[in-house]
């Protein structure tokens, strides 16, 4: 045993926003029996930087994106989501750049993840019930506390890794 901790305990939730996150899985699972997300990962070419958020439920920055709804494409979802968490608009269409199980949410939670470099931000972000922050962050510089799933995207994205069947 090294002692060395795993680094998706530390975003482990706990306490009222645990529980809240679970009795939202649990709502979609009786009303759907298998969950569909979107997540994007924006890319500003230019700054060489992508775009995260922090939610007010959550601990840690992600890649934006969320659940897909009856009736809705995953194309539609990403750019309701984009739209709602980061005041992002799609100017072209997203590249569907994999698919993963997320094992740790549920075991019928499935993510597609979408690289975007055609957008127009109509204004920054601001924070609200769902979201703390929102930013663009240069790739050589992502906050702390970025979650390890949004830090294997990335990898996988621009450092070329294999891209990982699990979220």
């Amino acid at each position: 045993m090294t002692g060395a901790i795993d680094p998706e305990q530390a975003f482990h939730q706990t306490g009222w926003s645990g529980l809240r996150a679970r009795l939202f899985h649990l709502y979609f699972l009786l009303r759907r029996p298998m969950t569909l997300g979107v997540r994007g990962l924006i890319y500003d070419r230019e700054s060489n930087s992508v775009f995260l958020i922090r939610h007010t439920y959550v601990p840690g920055w992600q890649l934006p994106g969320g659940g897909v709804e009856l009736g809705e494409t995953l194309v539609e979802a990403l750019a309701r989501e984009l739209a709602e968490e980061g005041n992002v608009a799609l100017t072209a269409p997203p590249v569907l750049k994999s698919m993963h199980f997320n094992h740790r949410a549920s075991r019928r939670d499935h993510v597609g993840l979408y690289l975007i470099e055609a957008f127009s931000q109509t204004a920054p972000k601001l924070p609200d019930h769902e979201i703390a922050e929102a930013a663009f962050f240069p790739l050589d510089r992502l906050p702390k506390g970025t979650t390890p799933a949004t830090l294997r995207r990335i990898g996988e994205i621009f450092g070329g890794e294999q891209p990982s069947p699990y979220w």
